[in-house]
């Protein structure tokens, strides 16, 4: 567990970094988490045998998926990153909509992979699972939060949307 959070804390840290050398860092500490992650998912659910080869191999497909869903994620705080000194109300609410897209986009595919996973476990082994996947994201959440400052729109002379 403290090595989930220590990798949890050296994403969000590479994410307020520089550019390249910052994402050749992060996809090596991401590699580093999904180990991490999947040690952590093999204690929890203590698969019988007959569950182990179609649960790893579902599991490692919608890994594979939440990937590409998180990649979108990370460019958009990278994004937020390169704009907070001098973010616009444009730039403001195009991270929020793509914030919304991705929320909806992570909600689809776990919706899509309960179902999946409730083929090979039973419903209560596919709670479990989800509720493990839970609480790491909220683990990797809160490292996130905290290093990843308010914006601070108290000087903004802009009128507001309505």
């Amino acid at each position: 567990m403290k090595k989930l959070f220590l990798l949890i804390a050296i994403i969000g840290f590479g994410i307020m970094s520089y550019a390249q050398q910052a994402n050749d860092y992060l996809e090596v500490t991401r590699a580093a988490l999904k180990t991490e992650k999947k040690a952590m998912i093999a204690e929890v659910m203590s698969l019988t045998q007959e569950e182990s080869e179609p649960f790893w191999a579902l599991y490692n497909e919608f890994q594979g998926k939440l990937y590409t869903v998180n990649t979108k994620y990370l460019k958009i705080i990278n994004e937020f990153s390169e704009n907070y000194e001098n973010m616009g109300g444009e730039k403001a609410n195009d991270l929020m909509k793509r914030m919304f897209a991705y929320d909806t986009e992570i909600l689809k595919l776990k919706k899509v992979y309960y179902k999946k996973f409730q083929k090979v476990l039973s419903p209560e082994k596919t709670l479990m699972y989800f509720q493990a996947e839970n609480k790491i994201d909220i683990l990797i959440d809160f490292e996130m939060s905290s290093v990843i400052p308010l914006l601070d729109a108290r000087d903004s002379n802009e009128e507001p949307n309505k």
